[in-house]
């Protein structure tokens, strides 16, 4: 048997609206001029450092290019170095002008600051090269049409790029190489001076004329005009080694004439030294045998 339990409930009351007498909101003139006026003169004062922030970015930039052009720095450097110190001043002209606003740039400052740092870090490799590379064309170590050993190769610079530097090697291959790669290792740079040393090393016999081997080689220097007169050249015998004695040779050339200087020198002294008689020995060695006699087969013999 089941219980029902009634109770009795109010019957739900439907929600009454209050009625209440309208009120008159009466707003002060004064007040409203006084907001008015307040808003008016942020508002003025923000537009007032926009316009003359504006002007003192690009006075700077300004300034800033002229400076680089006046160090003959690249075009595409100064351009982009210009425009971005340009847009970080701007950007401190418009929190500076929201500020003004009343707006709290608080938050504005470290999103900014987080955005940096994001970038900053994704593009870790390319700010490295970048720098690298206002740092090549800034300081100039070479230049296009330069020879230079740099980040592990050596061959001809044919551009000098913001992240890059292209080479071309002897053979004819194209070699990049980053900017940091170039920076951060040591630069050699055949082409810098005007003039280079060739420094060659050639072999007589001990059985030779030692002064006609000089002789020659002197008369080979003096009869090339392409070796100059000064500095003075230098014919000198360097050592006496194991199978030969040894002359070195050191002349001074304009750089562009070194490589064919030294061929020439090395080709030349070899056909003279023949048409001459004097030998250019190879490494070589004389080995004596000697018959070393048993002492007890000695003994028995006897």
């Amino acid at each position: 048997m089941y219980w029902y339990r009634r109770t009795n409930r109010p019957p739900a009351r439907e929600p009454q609206i209050n009625q209440t007498t309208a009120m008159n909101i009466e707003i002060d003139p004064e007040q409203l001029q006084a907001i008015a006026l307040d808003w008016g003169g942020r508002l003025i004062a923000a537009i007032l450092i926009l316009i003359v922030g504006k002007w003192i970015a690009g006075s700077i930039r300004r300034v800033f290019e002229r400076a680089l052009e006046a160090r003959k720095v690249d075009k595409t450097i100064v351009s982009f170095l210009g425009n971005l110190g340009y847009m970080l001043l701007m950007t401190l002209v418009v929190l500076m002008a929201i500020g003004k606003l009343g707006v709290n740039t608080t938050s504005f400052v470290a999103v900014v600051g987080a955005a940096g740092l994001a970038v900053g870090l994704a593009l870790q490799g390319s700010l490295s090269n970048f720098a690298s590379g206002v740092l090549l064309i800034i300081f100039r170590p070479f230049k296009a049409g330069d020879f230079v050993e740099a980040g592990g190769a050596a061959g001809i610079v044919e551009e000098i790029q913001v992240f890059c530097t292209k080479i071309r090697t002897g053979d004819n291959k194209a070699i990049i190489i980053p900017n940091s790669g170039v920076l951060g290792g040591n630069i050699v740079n055949y082409s810098a001076k005007e003039t280079r040393r060739v420094e060659l090393i050639f072999g007589i016999g001990y059985d030779d004329d030692l002064r006609k081997a000089k002789a020659l080689l002197q008369e080979i220097i003096a009869a090339d005009e392409r070796i100059l007169k000064d500095p003075e050249s230098l014919v000198a015998v360097k050592e006496l080694a194991d199978s030969s004695v040894n002359f070195v040779v050191r002349v001074w050339v304009k750089s562009a004439d070194f490589w064919n200087v030294h061929f020439h020198l090395v080709e030349t002294v070899k056909l003279r030294f023949d048409e001459e008689g004097i030998s250019i020995p190879y490494p070589q060695r004389d080995v004596h045998i000697h018959q070393v006699t048993d002492s007890s087969e000695g003994a028995k013999a006897a």
